[in-house]
């Protein structure tokens, strides 16, 4: 299949976070609005155990305080909104039950990136949360560290997973080896890459796109999936 016939599926990085604070239920839900075919995001778990939509170690309060999401309890991460760089958007910290309800909500694809090193026994909780929620199949799992990888491979059989890949990152061959697709930085992508995955039958995916020139580059690839903070709907 040639990149012209492929049907690339664009996915809003950390939600529309190109208009909208990232990783909130606002930006979750304009990315459903304005039709993605899915939504990233990255979860991490608070100090009582909930699953919570956060790139960062670090969650700032709307009066600046900033709070280490594993050393704090949700009650405590959500007792003011976040500080948004959007001006007017009142917004809160996120749970992964909420993400998973709007994707639902709209039909869409699920990116999820575990952050960091995650116990068996958090692997299971997330992806059991998936189960309970929405559909495996919908949700693909994504991480930098190998063990996540091989972790929910061993719990849940079923998972699309993806190596998070980018410059510096080591050897991505294993990858090959245990049919594991790959997300990879698009300035890092090679046609070496893309003919590696191919030849196995595996997806690809890039992020994070958002030039207009790079976009339509990207575009022309043999890539299934683009991640995007602004090109994750159709403005």
């Amino acid at each position: 299949m040639t990149a012209k016939e492929r049907n690339i599926c664009m996915i809003a990085h950390r939600g529309y976070s190109g208009k909208y604070h990232e990783n909130t239920e606002l930006a979750f839900i304009k990315a459903g609005e304005h039709a993605s075919g899915g939504a990233e995001t990255d979860i991490r778990v608070t100090a009582d155990g909930v699953y919570v939509c956060s790139h960062n170690e670090t969650a700032v309060l709307e009066n600046g305080e900033e709070l280490y999401v594993s050393r704090s309890t949700f009650a405590e991460l959500t007792a003011q909104p976040l500080k948004s760089k959007f001006e007017g958007q009142k917004v809160y910290l996120c749970t992964f039950r909420r993400y998973l309800e709007i994707m639902k909500q709209f039909d869409m694809v699920c990116f999820v990136e575990l952050k960091g090193a995650f116990t068996p026994a958090q692997v299971k909780g997330v992806f059991g949360l998936v189960e309970e929620v929405y559909e495996l199949k919908k949700c693909i799992l994504q991480s930098f560290d190998k063990e996540n990888l091989l972790e929910a491979r061993r719990q849940f059989p079923d998972l699309p997973l993806m190596l998070t890949y980018g410059f510096n990152c080591g050897d991505y061959r294993f990858c090959l080896d245990e049919g594991i697709s790959i997300d990879c930085d698009y300035n890092a992508v090679t046609p070496g890459i893309i003919s590696d995955f191919r030849s196995k039958n595996l997806e690809v995916a890039v992020w994070t796109v958002n030039d207009a020139e790079d976009f339509e580059k990207v575009k022309l690839m043999d890539v299934d999936y683009i991640e995007s903070d602004f090109f994750g709907g159709n403005d």
